[in-house]
């Protein structure tokens, strides 16, 4: 019936468990859809848009059997920021941008320079954005009136500092009733849908016993439409592309790691299920340009909805597709209900996630080794909360980059080797020989270049350069090895060649440097 592998061999005893597993997912997605939507400056609706059209594409077009897609914490900071400097409709566009950098992404291969995104970044970033989404629930978790959404986080907190006064009792008391049942309701009824649980508890409670004392989803966003919006196209401007493309780039990059990262995840859990990356990033693309034209904001792969998924027995996509479906069907059915929900109830699930995806363990870990790693993870870390995260990104990445050159600028070792008796009978004993190892590149050729008085300055006529463990040169290294040879012959000094790999020596005959030093001064 179907083409696609992830489908072969399906059957209806199949579809009954990814039919089951579907309609979990979509419980959990429903609070979260609807409170990672309100964290990032949205109306709720539109988290559930999102995972509605993202969760259905992705599914059918990823390349993972059993990634669940949809809005996502990890966004939340960024398009909060681009909401407050720029408004929805720019969120839309840059939405759409980086789905088109996302299939960009999957033509040119660079699933695979996500792997080198260093550790001590997206774990600083990650934390970051923990502290952003766990304080920026204090205002609905303590009810406090009169707060605006501000850029920067010292000001959201010096605005909540200022309205502390404010606070309502019964706003605290629904908060502290849907975090109880969060942390409470696993240990006694482990098979509840504990968010959505702690969701509806605290919403009954709020409209039967203290009816318009908090303020709601209905008070503050004007209640959720029945139907999805008419698909619409973003206006596009030149002005708007120069404005909004690096936003757009650090939201497909962050896709791209958070939605491989989740595929891997669901690799781990299922043996024998590898995912495809270059069709997840094409799938994340599609769902990501589509969305948008319907009011969606940027989705990627969902850690723990994903794996939820799996745990809950789906066996194929179309668990996602279920989700989708049953979550639609939850807008066309029950979306004038979901006015009644507390913003002081969803509070604890967004400070949930925060706590859950903050990486505690790791971040401490990484401090702990008091290396280059723990300053790139701190200075990201600070970065992605004082100032944003496409600034965090870039300097966590340069920081990790400036490391890595002063690690590597101390691995090349130039030695003085000792003749063997085959040298010394073809080449006479006025000769010096140097064996280099490590790589010769623009962050060691300095070091390079420092020693070469030294390999010319032993009153020899002719210097055997042993370059068997050479493990890379580029054209700065080229250029090191032209200078030697001009310092060589201004000292009548012969460099003789021994051993370099095969791969060096086209890139020698490439750059000239195989001419430069005469095809009689190889020894391979």
């Amino acid at each position: 019936m179907f083409k696609d592998q992830r489908f072969v061999d399906y059957n209806a005893p199949k579809f009954r468990k990814d039919l089951l597993s579907g309609i979990t997912v979509g419980i959990v997605a429903i609070p979260l859809g609807m409170a990672f939507a309100i964290a990032s400056g949205v109306k709720p609706e539109y988290g559930l848009y999102t995972t509605i059209i993202a969760g259905f594409l992705v599914a059918l077009l990823g390349g993972s059997r059993f990634q669940i897609a949809g809005p996502t914490g990890a966004f939340i900071p960024i398009l909060l920021a681009i909401v407050l400097q720029y408004g929805y409709e720019d969120l839309l566009i840059a939405g759409f941008l980086a789905g088109i950098f996302l299939v960009i992404m999957s033509y040119l291969g660079v699933s695979n320079l996500i792997h080198f995104v260093p550790r001590s970044v997206t774990i600083g970033f990650t934390s970051g954005i923990a502290i952003i989404i766990f304080t920026g629930q204090f205002g609905n978790f303590f009810g406090l009136s009169g707060l605006e959404s501000k850029e920067f986080f010292h000001e959201n907190m010096i605005d909540v500092a200022k309205h502390l006064h404010t606070i309502n009792l019964y706003s605290v008391l629904i908060a502290v009733i849907g975090l109880s049942m969060i942390f409470i309701l696993p240990k006694i009824a482990p098979r509840l849908p504990v968010l959505l649980v702690a969701l509806l508890i605290p919403t009954i409670i709020s409209v039967l016993l203290f009816p318009g004392k908090v303020e709601t989803i209905g008070t503050a966003f004007g209640g959720i439409p029945q139907t999805l919006p008419s698909f619409q196209l973003p206006k596009i401007t030149l002005s708007k592309l120069v404005t909004l493309w690096q936003p757009a780039l650090i939201i497909a990059a962050l896709g791209a790691i958070e939605s491989l990262l989740s595929a891997v995840v669901a690799d781990g859990m299922k043996e024998g299920k590898k995912h495809d990356s270059k069709r997840e990033l094409f799938g994340q693309g599609i769902a990501n340009i589509v969305s948008p034209l319907f009011g969606g904001i940027p989705a990627t792969g969902a850690i723990a909805r994903t794996a939820t998924n799996i745990r809950s027995g789906a066996v194929s996509p179309v668990s996602g597709i279920v989700q989708s479906v049953f979550v639609l069907l939850f807008l066309l059915l029950f979306a004038p209900y979901a006015s009644y929900i507390p913003l002081a109830a969803m509070a604890p699930i967004l400070m949930f996630v925060a706590w859950n995806m903050s990486a505690r363990k790791a971040f401490v870990h990484i401090l702990s080794i008091r290396s280059s790693d723990s300053i790139v993870l701190v200075t990201t870390f600070l970065l992605t909360i004082f100032i944003n995260l496409t600034v965090a990104v870039q300097i966590g990445i340069l920081l990790s980059a400036l490391s890595f050159l002063r690690k590597m600028s101390g691995k090349l070792d130039i030695s003085v080797g000792k003749l063997s008796d085959v040298e010394v009978h073809k080449f006479g004993e006025d000769v010096t020989k140097f064996i280099m190892d490590g790589p010769l590149f623009f962050g060691t050729a300095k070091a390079f270049e420092d020693k070469m008085p030294g390999i010319l300055s032993k009153g020899t006529s002719k210097v055997i350069l042993d370059l068997e463990h050479l493990s890379m040169i580029d054209a700065t290294g080229e250029a090191a090895l032209f200078t030697l040879l001009d310092d060589a012959d201004k000292k009548n000094v012969k460099i003789i060649v021994k051993k370099l790999p095969k791969q060096k020596l086209a890139m020698f005959k490439k750059s000239g440097l195989h001419d430069r030093i005469g095809e009689e001064n190889f020894f391979m």
